[in-house]
């Protein structure tokens, strides 16, 4: 049975998990392939402790979907980012900053009730429209998006990739979406 609930401390790993096969899945083709082969799960837990992302005074609110006991999605939200920055934060608008699923539960509905948790703690907060994020060569996140009303407002950024070896970053052509109030 499908539950949500708010991220716990010891959620660290299993979202990490998610969060890394939702890249490796969702970015194939987008992204190089050493930077999702690359990926470290560890790492990633650990820097959800260090965010202290499951603290109740945290910025933003991560939900996670279980099925079974099993961590299968998360969604994180909060205050609007400026300029992608966590440390300036725009409390007038709010923000979807991530969804990921496990791969197997694409299709499967968990994403969309991770989206409708996601925008009742928004509404909770105040913020009934809001923003978010999106890789433009990412066609899939971008139809389940606009399938659920959001749709580009004309802002642009570039995603930059960090490349082993002190090479360049590679920069990722992200639209910003938007909904509502």
């Amino acid at each position: 049975m499908l539950t949500i609930r708010r991220e716990e401390p010891d959620d660290a790993e299993a979202i990490a998990r998610v969060h890394i096969h939702g890249w490796q899945a969702g970015y194939a083709g987008i992204m190089p392939d050493e930077v999702l082969r690359r990926l470290n799960p560890r790492a990633w837990a650990q820097r959800r402790r260090d965010l202290g992302t499951a603290d109740a005074d945290h910025p933003f609110t991560t939900l996670v979907a279980e099925d079974d006991g099993l961590v299968t999605g998360f969604t994180t939200f909060g205050p609007y980012r400026n300029n992608q920055d966590r440390d300036d934060l725009d409390p007038a608008h709010g923000e979807l900053l991530a969804i990921y699923l496990e791969p197997a539960y694409w299709g499967s509905g968990v994403g969309r009730t991770l989206l409708d948790a996601a925008r009742a703690g928004l509404a909770e907060r105040g913020w009934t429209g809001y923003r978010l994020w999106v890789l433009a060569d990412n066609a899939r996140a971008r139809r389940f998006y606009e399938r659920a009303g959001h749709s580009p407002d004309g802002e642009e950024s570039a995603y930059p990739v960090p490349l082993a070896g002190g090479r360049a970053p590679v920069l990722l052509r992200e639209l910003r979406y938007a909904t509502g109030g």
